[in-house]
């Protein structure tokens, strides 16, 4: 068995993993905390991409950004993308050079910060979102505000999304 998924696309390949070059001092960078499913990892990635991010940075407990299903789900962002694997993020929101903004429950909206300078965006696992002590070492925490109160939060794909097309609506000004 060659795929492990039952209808293919006929096409197989062996690549090395590129260790792309991370920038001195990144404008814009994602941090994922122990993202659990490799098709949600991927689509972040692929978004981040998307927005202009310059790095993503993975927790030790994040999935596999290389796996068949992470692949599928970034389309190919895994290779223009510097990714750091196994970060520390709290040393790297520590060595950040500029704001960075950990999502939380409570915090302040999205829609009310300044995302005109060098930023990260933290956003945490799917089941219980970021850690406090992530949270802690962010600049701020901030919340994507709720039209209807019933719904409590987005799924850690859609909130990178909301939060990484914030900042860029923000930079075509």
């Amino acid at each position: 068995e060659l795929t492990p998924v039952a209808s293919s696309t006929g096409i197989l390949a062996l690549v090395k993993i590129p260790q792309l070059e991370i920038a001195p001092a990144p404008k814009f960078a994602l941090m994922l905390e122990d993202i659990q499913d490799p098709g949600n990892l991927g689509s972040m990635l692929r978004t981040a991409v998307a927005a202009g991010v310059e790095v993503a940075y993975l927790s030790t407990g994040c999935t596999d950004a290389w796996s068949p299903k992470a692949l599928r789900g970034g389309q190919g962002a895994q290779f223009v993308l510097p990714i750091v694997e196994r970060a520390d993020l709290i040393a790297e929101l520590a060595a950040f050079e500029g704001n960075s903004f950990a999502t939380a429950m409570h915090g302040e909206s999205l829609y009310a910060q300044d995302l005109t300078s060098a930023t990260a965006f933290v956003i945490g696992n799917e089941g219980g979102g970021l850690r406090k002590q992530t949270i802690a070492a962010a600049s701020k925490a901030i919340t994507i505000p709720m039209a209807d109160a019933s719904v409590e939060s987005l799924n850690a794909g859609a909130a990178t999304a909301v939060c990484l097309f914030e900042r860029a609506r923000q930079m075509s000004k």
